[in-house]
């Protein structure tokens, strides 16, 4: 019995571990798809910013 619980929680943790990696990498690919100074999160502050505009 306890080695299906111990199962049961390692899927568990592996799978929280996975999916947050996941959703991660997700994140970064939307940001860099966004360009350089809106994946930034200085966006409406940086000098650099208004610079470029």
């Amino acid at each position: 019995m306890s080695t299906v619980l111990s199962l049961l929680i390692n899927i568990l943790i592996g799978s929280l571990i996975f999916g947050y990696a996941a959703y991660a990498l997700i994140r970064h690919i939307k940001k860099s798809k966004s360009g350089k100074c809106s994946g930034c999160h200085l966006e409406k502050s940086c000098a650099a910013h208004e610079k470029s505009n």
